[in-house]
């Protein structure tokens, strides 16, 4: 491969051959790894993004983008019903959540030892909390919630139970196909957050 052609990788090329690899041989694979499967320098990673901590971060973001989870998350939030926008919100997750799995079960494996992998990780954690504790409170606005929870509370509730770890034990644990983990949850957690 020549230099013109090394050069010409782009970013979103590198971030596609991290998150395949990472997939298949999970997060702690080296830079060199990610460089040597795209055909690029070590350094060329990190003229891109700064450490190997930049990359993960790079990495989580562009699977918000690829799969265009804020953007479903907003259309259901527009919704003024407010059992659809839970229901829409729930979808969007649990369609999201396989497509990520394999990255992200990682990640959570590896931030207790790796602070970098901690901080991609609660860097998107961080937003998805914010984003579902905007939806609790619409839902409270609306007096959608079950008079026992705060907006604080019922987002919270939500994002434990909706977890990637709970999706993960009821997937590998339990044998449960995706479709099946979907539609037990979402069951739960309109039980559980909406009045009747």
């Amino acid at each position: 491969m020549s230099t013109n052609t090394r050069g010409n990788k782009t970013r979103s090329e590198i971030l596609d051959a991290a998150w395949d690899l990472i997939s298949s041989q999970g997060a702690d694979v080296s830079v060199s790894e990610i460089a040597s499967t795209v055909g690029i320098s070590r350094q060329t990673v990190y003229l891109h993004f700064g450490t190997r901590g930049g990359l993960l971060m790079a990495l989580v973001r562009r699977a918000d983008e690829r799969f265009g989870i804020k953007e479903q998350f907003d259309a259901a939030l527009e919704k003024s019903d407010p059992r659809e926008r839970l229901r829409d919100t729930l979808r969007a997750w649990l369609n999201f959540v396989p497509k990520v799995y394999p990255v992200a079960k990682d990640l959570i494996r590896l931030r207790d030892t790796d602070t970098e992998a901690a901080a991609a990780w609660e860097d998107r954690m961080s937003d998805l909390r914010d984003w579902l504790l905007a939806l609790t409170h619409s839902l409270y606005e609306d007096g959608a919630l079950k008079g026992h929870w705060t907006a604080q509370q019922a987002s919270r509730v939500f994002w434990a139970q909706t977890s990637i770890q709970v999706w993960g034990l009821l997937k590998s644990d339990c044998g449960w196909p995706d479709e099946e983990i979907a539609q037990c949850i979402e069951q739960a957690m309109l039980n559980c957050l909406l009045r009747d």
